[in-house]
């Protein structure tokens, strides 16, 4: 009797998570010089990247593709451990038909290509990449990300300060009230980032280290996928109450680290898109903080009733 393929994720610390059940990658292979084909499993539910309305969440979408700069970093480029990654852009679109949710998880074939790849001492420090994410022939979304690989030295001096992990983690102050769980379409208030203030559209960032997803091992800045998940809450706030939204593009240049130690303000408006299809809205988000934009995003929500 021939024995069956056996899947198995990849080791987790290629991926840069603490928990085996977080890791989404399955295996990945070289195609040519700069290209490579990583794969990858979406769970049917998940305790963070909650199924809506039959569909996948995009973000875990985006989290895959947070998981597949590291892994191909380390094994495709030889980047050591203890290099630290940082975003510079995001940007994604998703096509919503091949996010539905079907009977067996998702396998997924993530097609890379890497460009634009500046070298220090041998060693990349830093790099694009272009992906296509397709699903059984069918293509789930176009991803392009820019981020920068450094070296512990490098990073200590990028930091000024603040490269004691262990030790700011610890001291992040306690995360202020939430504002409602409808308002930003959660169901649970563990899982939501904004805290009302009492300006319209305006809000702090809500930075709960406690969180077993969004701070899967200790850290020394707020992770991008919080500040993603800001964006998405932000963009659901200023939605109809009711509407069943889901972000289906989005556009985000980080420009700075989030600090734990002082606010962050996060700033949505909608913009105005005559060329909008009907049932799509364009939000920008904005976070400010010590004065500076941390970040500057745009999103497109598609209310997926009308699929």
């Amino acid at each position: 009797m021939p024995r069956s393929a056996l899947t198995m994720t990849v080791a987790k610390e290629y991926v840069h998570r603490a928990a085996l059940s977080e890791v989404f990658l399955t295996g990945w292979n070289k195609v040519g010089h700069n290209t490579f084909t990583v794969s990858a499993q979406w769970p049917r539910s998940h305790s963070f990247y909650v199924p809506e309305h039959g569909m996948h969440d995009p973000l875990l979408l985006c989290e895959t593709v947070r998981q597949t700069f590291p892994l191909l970093t380390h094994v495709a480029y030889h980047v050591p451990f203890g290099y630290q990654l940082s975003w510079s852009r995001l940007q994604f679109a998703i096509n919503p038909q091949a996010m539905y949710i079907e009977r067996t998880p998702a396998d997924l074939q993530i097609h890379a290509v890497v460009s634009d790849v500046r070298y220090h001492k041998q060693l990349p420090a830093t790099m694009t990449m272009h992906l296509e994410v397709v699903r059984d022939g069918s293509l789930v979304a176009m991803v392009s990300t820019r981020f920068g690989c450094h070296s512990p030295a490098v990073y200590q001096r990028m930091r000024a300060g603040r490269s004691d992990i262990a030790e700011i983690f610890a001291a992040a102050p306690q995360p202020p009230e939430p504002v409602s769980r409808s308002s930003v379409g959660r169901l649970r208030q563990q899982d939501i980032v904004l805290s009302p203030t009492e300006e319209r559209r305006r809000w702090q960032l809500r930075a709960d280290t406690s969180h077993p997803v969004l701070f899967d091992h200790a850290v020394d800045h707020v992770p991008g996928m919080v500040l993603l998940e800001a964006v998405r809450q932000a963009a659901h706030a200023t939605q109809p109450v009711g509407s069943a939204a889901i972000p289906t593009s989005m556009d985000i240049s980080f420009n700075r680290y989030v600090e734990f130690d002082e606010p962050c303000w996060i700033e949505a408006e909608t913009v105005d898109n005559t060329e909008a299809s009907p049932g799509r809205r364009s939000i920008r988000v904005n976070a400010l903080q010590g004065g500076s934009f941390a970040f500057n995003a745009t999103t497109e929500v598609m209310d997926v009733t009308a699929l």
